[in-house]
């Protein structure tokens, strides 16, 4: 009975711990699950995101394939047109230079034409005046025929060699006014064609002009380019202004007061402008002859140093430094022109400091010589 009892006790007490064990594992399972579920939902939501990020890769990749597309079929339409335009160029310097040689040699028979209608005239004019010395002999033997005509009334008969004489002095006479007839004939004609030749050459002044007034055009459309180019380069600073066809930079961005040397900062501008100025002049055909101007500017408070005795050396000398820094950059030299005006073109007529500061300026003009 004892041990009967001893042993229910051990059953009746080994239950609970099973039931701590498995509850313990049970909350060990539904952790474990609510982990999984968790991470699910994490990857699941990761997944999510990196789809979403995906199909706007692909869709900025797809904007981006539109947009090179576009820009090759630009470029195509670019370089189509470029060279229509280069043989549009060609054919026009043919047709000029065809017509230069034709007006040369107009020009080259007009100049013979006009010493020939000289010689002409000359002959013409000896021609009268010996028609004018035949009939004042003529004349004075009409005079001393007259006089002898009663002699020879008295005589019945004038010689056979005077009158001779008088049939030749007559057929003469015809003959030189024959000739003089055909001369202004001649001289006629000559004006006739020294017309049609002027007519000619006006006609060809006005295709000449036309091929100048396209060279022109053609010049302007490098000039847009140019500034354009310029424009976005120099864009953040802001005291840089446009006027007209040229660039208006301030002289302290290039030089200190009273001084003709370009600082750190002008160079770095300067070898912009040089590299846009080489890259815009490798597309100008070479026979237009284009010219980059370079003018110095100072405000009208006078100096008088032994550098600088005055505003214009200062002016000038500040143009000459820019253009020998961009002639060191390798920009052309036939191609640059320097020039001061002092304080003599101001662009403000005011006397504060903000209408000092913008007279004092470089400006920058690209043009035809």
């Amino acid at each position: 009975m004892l041990g009967s009892g001893r042993r229910q006790r051990s059953q009746i007490n080994a239950w609970p711990g099973y039931v701590d064990a498995l509850s313990a594992l049970l909350m060990l399972v539904i952790f474990m699950l609510m982990i999984y579920m968790v991470s699910q939902l994490y990857l699941s939501q990761t997944l999510s995101d990196r789809d979403t990020e995906l199909a706007n890769l692909n869709s900025r990749l797809n904007e981006i394939s539109r947009l090179l597309m576009l820009e090759e079929l630009r470029s195509e339409q670019l370089s189509s047109e470029l060279t229509s335009l280069r043989s549009a160029y060609e054919q026009s310097l043919s047709r000029e230079e065809a017509m230069q040689q034709a007006l040369d040699s107009l020009l080259g028979e007009l100049s013979e034409s006009e010493e020939t209608q000289q010689l002409i005239s000359t002959r013409a004019a000896d021609l009268e005046s010996q028609i004018e010395q035949e009939r004042r002999a003529f004349a004075q033997l009409q005079t001393l025929s007259a006089d002898q005509e009663s002699a020879l009334r008295e005589e019945q008969e004038l010689t056979a060699s005077q009158q001779d004489f008088i049939l030749q002095l007559t057929q003469r006479i015809d003959a030189l006014q024959e000739q003089l007839r055909q001369i202004s004939a001649a001289l006629q004609l000559q004006e006739t064609l020294v017309a049609e030749r002027d007519v000619e050459i006006a006609g060809l002044g006005q295709r000449l002009n036309v091929l100048l007034a396209e060279r022109v055009n053609e010049l302007e459309r490098y000039q847009s380019e140019f500034f354009r180019r310029l424009r976005g380069l120099l864009e953040d600073n802001e005291n840089i202004r446009v006027v007209g066809d040229r660039f208006l930079l301030p002289s302290e961005l290039f030089f200190a007061s009273g001084s003709a040397e370009v600082g750190a900062e002008g160079r770095a501008e300067l070898s912009k402008l040089a590299s846009l100025l080489l890259e815009i002049a490798s597309t100008i055909p070479d026979d237009i002859d284009w010219v980059l101007q370079i003018e110095g500017h100072t405000d009208r408070v006078p100096i008088n140093t032994a550098a600088f005795p005055s505003n214009w050396e200062l002016s000038t000398a500040r143009a000459v430094s820019v253009v020998r820094y961009l002639a060191s950059q390798g920009v052309p030299e036939r191609h640059l022109a320097a020039a001061g005006f002092g304080e003599f073109s101001p662009v403000d007529s005011g006397n504060t400091p903000d209408a000092l500061q913008r007279n004092r300026r470089i400006e920058i003009k690209l043009t035809n010589r």
